[in-house]
């Protein structure tokens, strides 16, 4: 693929006193602002029509700890790569979408360097991949209907849950975006987000609406440190559960 790289755009520069736990990258003691963007690169793929393609690089050369946020998922390293999903108009066409890429350099020394990255995906170039959770196969795993106030129904376990398996700790941890896909759903079909212990809710202790079409739901830190089930997760299974109304649910999946 060819690369276009892109006007790198400073929108924040702040020190901010910390206690680094990153990864270690051969950490300098500090860097200044100009340092910091000499040795980083943002660059996206090009369609053949001179279009920005939907598939980012960003990498650092220089000598800190790099975080990178992108579309709200957050790498740690001197190297990151995503495929963004591309929105469409009310035409079906494809539009400008606006991502801003965060690049927070952790200094050896205490301090932290934030640079902001603005880029724009026109089309996509390279598809995003399903990993399907439910509904692959529609035949071994057809369209249900979760009973209101059924725990077990949307509750992912192998052993406690009705349809769902376990969230490996590579999707609690890389915080992926579970999609629902959602049929014929009641104006007041609502829920809570929560764990399968009763003991935390990730919606702010107020139902979520669930609507027709595709449902999104962010895996964030809180979910993955009560749910996953290694490297400091309690395992206690993330759980969705209908509390009024009716749907039903398709498949779940997440796209990279």
């Amino acid at each position: 693929m060819k690369k276009i790289l892109f006007l790198l755009v400073v929108a924040v520069c702040a020190f901010v006193a910390c206690d680094p736990v990153q990864e270690d990258f051969s950490n300098a003691g500090h860097i200044t602002i100009d340092e910091l963007l000499a040795k980083t690169i943002v660059t996206t793929d090009k369609a053949e029509d001179g279009k920005n393609g939907n598939v980012i690089s960003c990498q650092t050369s220089a000598p800190v700890n790099a975080k990178w946020d992108i579309g709200g998922k957050e790498f740690v390293g001197n190297y990151a790569w995503k495929k963004m999903k591309v929105s469409r108009d009310e035409k079906g066409e494809y539009k400008d979408t606006p991502y801003t890429i965060i690049m927070t350099a952790l200094c050896a020394d205490g301090t932290q360097l934030t640079a902001e990255f603005p880029v724009t995906c026109q089309t996509i170039t390279d598809e995003l991949q399903k990993f399907w959770i439910y509904g692959e196969d529609p035949v071994k795993q057809p369209p249900f209907q979760p009973g209101a106030w059924d725990a077990a129904a949307m509750r992912f376990s192998d052993y406690e849950g009705k349809y769902f398996r376990y969230l490996t700790d590579d999707e609690y941890w890389g915080f992926k975006t579970l999609i629902f896909e959602i049929s014929d759903a009641t104006p007041d079909c609502a829920g809570r987000i929560m764990n399968g212990w009763w003991s935390a809710r990730y919606d702010d202790n107020k139902d979520v609406q669930f609507t027709n079409g595709l449902w999104e739901l962010p895996l964030t830190e809180a979910i993955a440190k009560d749910c996953a089930r290694g490297n400091g997760g309690d395992g206690k299974d993330l759980d969705l559960m209908i509390t009024s109304g009716s749907c039903t649910i398709n498949a779940v999946y997440y796209e990279e």
